[in-house]
């Protein structure tokens, strides 16, 4: 199964494409996309849906695992990252991939198994589960490697028989 983990943002959205064979993962990309600030927004929101779609068509993953957004602080911010997250979950609906939302305590218990974990903690666990030589820069771009582990962790595989005698699948 192929997940693709991202941390929604309006100036950094993380992204991390991540195999699962087994109990094994596989990262396969991350990094991030960023959005120079003084452009309009809708030229933002249009950057993002774009390297959205060309992302989901180039690694063409099984399920997109986007945070559900959480502020107690800046509304203005939260409206803007709200309209991001839309474009990025049009993007997953119109290239037909399923969309999983996890909150940040989700992927905290997902990942380091504590749901008060620090951020610290969360990106240690990220480069230990997926065996990367150092924790992911920016922060957004670790962010998004764990709700795609927390994706990984949570799935359920399921039974399918047919012909071939059975196999694993979603």
């Amino acid at each position: 199964m192929r997940v693709c983990g991202i941390d929604p943002g309006f100036a950094i959205v993380g992204f991390g494409i991540v195999d699962q064979e087994g109990s094994q993962l596989k990262p396969i990309q991350y990094g991030s996309i960023e959005t120079e600030a003084g452009l309009p927004v809708p030229t933002r929101l249009k950057q993002i849906y774009d390297a959205c779609q060309t992302l989901f068509s180039n690694y063409q993953p099984d399920v997109v695992a986007i945070e559900k957004l959480f502020f107690n602080r800046n509304v203005t911010t939260a409206f803007t990252v709200a309209e991001a997250r839309g474009v990025m979950m049009l993007a997953a609906e119109e290239a037909g991939v399923e969309i999983r939302e996890y909150t940040p305590l989700q992927v905290k218990m997902a990942v380091v198994g504590y749901g008060q974990a620090e951020k610290r903690q969360v990106q240690e666990m990220v480069k230990m589960l997926l065996s990367l030589p150092k924790v992911p820069k920016p922060d957004d771009v670790a962010d998004a490697l764990a709700i795609a582990i927390c994706e990984a962790h949570s799935a359920t595989p399921i039974q399918i028989k047919g012909e071939e005698g059975g196999r694993r699948g979603r």
